[in-house]
């Protein structure tokens, strides 16, 4: 591995590091009023009575029900974790960037998806919501984060494993510096 390789390696870590300082704020900086307006613009279509009752609180008033999008339902801690997935997986850039793009468009459509189902169900008083709600938080959530990490894999033919790659890389140029080759390289795909 050459010193350009291990900087990228570096780089990779410490942006990852530097983006969760703050509580993730970026990521609900971005996604907050995006996911609020979507789900808004989507929501008024089925429900044309449906207004922006407080932006700046998130909360969208169907009739006389009143849905709000608190942290939670933005999800800016899931895309962080794709990005982990991402940033600390080897790849070349072009393919990041579109494993960036590709991750982030997958997830914001599903938890659009998710978001106007579950207010659909709350509209309609549905009996099981809350269990409905819980069981697709904690259980759901997890399952669609991976499943989006997974079709992204295969989309882009992704073939390092996150950390582990990287890890794997560094232990061998340093077991190949030890026996004196000093040829170790990192190999990123395309």
């Amino acid at each position: 591995m050459n010193g350009r390789d291990a900087w990228f390696i570096f780089v990779r870590y410490i942006f990852l590091i530097i983006l969760s300082i703050g509580n993730l704020s970026i990521f609900y900086f971005i996604f907050t009023p995006l996911t609020f307006y979507v789900s808004y613009f989507v929501l008024n279509i089925i429900y044309p009575q449906a207004v922006i009752f407080s932006p700046n609180l998130a909360v969208i008033s169907i009739g006389e029900d009143f849905i709000q999008l608190v942290e939670a339902c933005i999800a800016g801690a899931a895309y962080y974790f794709l990005l982990i997935l991402n940033l600390s997986t080897p790849m070349g850039a072009k393919t990041r960037i579109k494993s960036i793009l590709f991750l982030f468009a997958s997830f914001f459509i599903l938890n659009i998806i998710r978001i106007v189902v579950f207010a659909m169900l709350f509209v309609q008083g549905y009996t099981y919501f809350d269990l409905a709600h819980r069981a697709v938080w904690y259980f759901g959530s997890t399952l669609m984060l991976l499943v989006v990490w997974f079709v992204n894999v295969k989309v882009l033919n992704i073939l390092s494993i996150p950390v582990y790659t990287d890890i794997k890389t560094i232990v061998d140029d340093i077991k190949s510096k030890r026996h004196g080759s000093g040829k170790a390289r990192i190999k990123i795909p395309k």
